[in-house]
This record gives C-alpha cells, sequence and structure tokens, in this order.
C-alpha cells in the first residue's frame, strides 16, 4: 500500500491528483492560485512536503507542455500572456517560480498571478 498522501475528499493519491490538475489543459490554464492550496486543504501539506507538490504540479504541467502566462485582464487584447522571465527549460522554469513563490512568503496565491497554459493559447510578446 502507498505511503503516499490521499486527497481528503476524493481518496485518490497524490500522484494521480497532479496527473489529474494537468489533465485540465486542454480545457483552461491552471493557475497557482489552484494548485498551492489543494496541497495545503487537500492533502495537509506545509513547508518541504508543500514544495515539493508544488514542484511536482509545475513539472506535470510543463511536462504537457505548457507555459507560464498571467491573465491578459477583462478588457484586454489576449486571453494568456506568456511570462519569458522564468526561462525555456522546464528545469530552469520550475526552479524560478518555486524560487519566487517561497520568496512572497509561500502565500496561497491570487487568481490575478501565474499560471500555466498551452502555448497555443497564449500570446508570446516580441523578445
Amino acid at each position: 500500500m502507498s505511503e503516499e498522501p490521499r486527497h481528503k475528499r476524493f481518496g485518490d493519491t497524490m500522484s494521480d491528483y497532479i496527473v489529474q490538475v494537468a489533465n485540465e489543459l486542454p480545457l483552461d490554464a491552471v493557475g497557482m492560485w489552484q494548485i498551492v492550496p489543494a496541497g495545503r486543504l487537500d492533502f495537509d501539506l506545509e513547508g518541504d512536503a508543500l514544495t515539493d507538490y508544488v514542484r511536482r504540479c509545475i513539472a506535470e504541467l510543463l511536462s504537457r507542455g505548457a507555459v507560464p502566462v498571467i491573465g491578459g485582464g477583462p478588457d484586454g487584447p489576449h486571453l494568456w500572456i506568456l511570462q519569458r522571465q522564468y526561462g525555456s527549460r522546464p528545469e530552469e522554469i520550475i526552479e524560478n517560480v518555486i524560487r519566487e513563490w517561497l520568496a512572497n512568503g509561500a502565500q496561497n496565491e491570487d487568481p490575478g498571478g501565474l499560471w500555466f497554459s498551452l502555448p497555443e493559447d497564449a500570446w508570446s510578446p516580441p523578445a
């Protein structure tokens, strides 16, 4: 039997849940504001365990082709805007996102913050 944490309501293992989070990508972007609270509330994670969970979620999203984005705003011409400052390689993006999140106090994020979307859904501003 797995010692991996299980979702408090659904009973899914954390690994299975992380895959389900990434399965959302064809329908919509996935935000840090969804990832972090799920780790805290649904799996009772804090500290290093929460950081590992967030890291694993981001890695799974990136493995599906997702890129870091922010929302374009309700009146903007673009739904999602690519955020190049996190890097271009998955390892680089993961480390930079985690570093920023930890530097901001590892707080539950705001829906106005960082998301991950498929590249075809994101506008890429000129470099």
